[in-house]
């Protein structure tokens, strides 16, 4: 089973379902502290009575000042983080013909303002683990294989991820003289409360179990471009990096042909 390495202070945004549940018991049972963020306080509070180890930290990811109070919170009750896996994110799919910016800004906001306000609360916690013991830290955010190339209706969501993904690449060159690692998480379909929502065909989807032990193993290797399942996620990152006329035929097929 893959695992982290030794008992690690880790922060997981976006704990209550899906993938970031299987994290949760995953990390928990392996005996790391873990703090667990989500906006229902309930849907914590009801992992964290099954473990001495877990931390209920709620908040609105939305929101700057709610995500600035979990990290002073967690800051308070760890003294640092060797670990921040943000998971958090939302999906929703434009229909073109009936343009909705309020539709793509939320997405904007969640995927990628959501995870600025993440990094902003948990850098000092990253920093103050290094000083501390000198250990190099490790910031995680779970992107999507859809950042990897333009796909129908994923206007939205797909940019969010990719701006993402582009971002903490950045990040990643700048961090480096800091000892602070940065990983991206680019899974394909993973069977989620999410993805359920999906009215199209989901090739060679995974559980959220296979999902998390995929996650784990990337990160105790540190591996920068965390993707999976690999048949898959391979497939979509050589699409990427087609020609620009090739890759739109290819896309072509993918659209509707009709209203429904």
């Amino acid at each position: 089973m893959a695992s982290l390495t030794g008992k690690r202070r880790i922060w997981l945004i976006g704990a209550t379902s899906g993938i970031g549940f299987a994290l949760a018991q995953r990390l928990l049972k392996e005996g790391h502290r873990v703090a667990l963020s989500a906006r229902g306080q309930e849907a914590l509070e009801e992992i964290v009575k099954e473990y001495d180890n877990a931390l209920a930290v709620p908040l609105d990811l939305s929101d700057r000042r709610s995500v600035q109070a979990a990290g002073q919170k967690i800051d308070e009750e760890f003294a640092g983080l060797d670990l921040v896996i943000h998971n958090a994110g939302t999906c929703e799919y434009l229909d073109v013909r009936h343009f909705d910016v309020d539709l793509i800004e939320r997405v904007l906001a969640t995927n990628f303002n959501g995870a600025i306000y993440t990094l902003d609360a948990a850098l000092p916690l990253l920093r103050r683990a290094r000083d501390s013991d000198g250990s190099q830290p490790l910031f995680a955010a779970v992107s999507s294989a859809s950042a990897y190339v333009p796909l129908p209706r994923a206007e939205a969501y797909g940019a969010s991820k990719a701006a993402l993904s582009h971002f903490l690449e950045s990040l990643r060159l700048d961090l480096a003289a800091e000892n602070i690692d940065v990983s991206i998480i680019h899974p394909g379909f993973v069977k989620t409360p999410l993805t359920e929502r999906n009215d199209f065909p989901m090739p060679m989807q995974v559980s959220s179990d296979f999902a998390a032990k995929a996650i784990i193993k990337g990160l105790e290797k540190r591996t920068l471009d965390i993707h999976f399942p690999k048949r898959f996620t391979s497939g979509v990152k050589l699409m990427g990096i087609l020609p620009p006329p090739l890759r739109r035929r290819i896309g072509l097929t993918m659209t509707r042909k009709n209203n429904d």
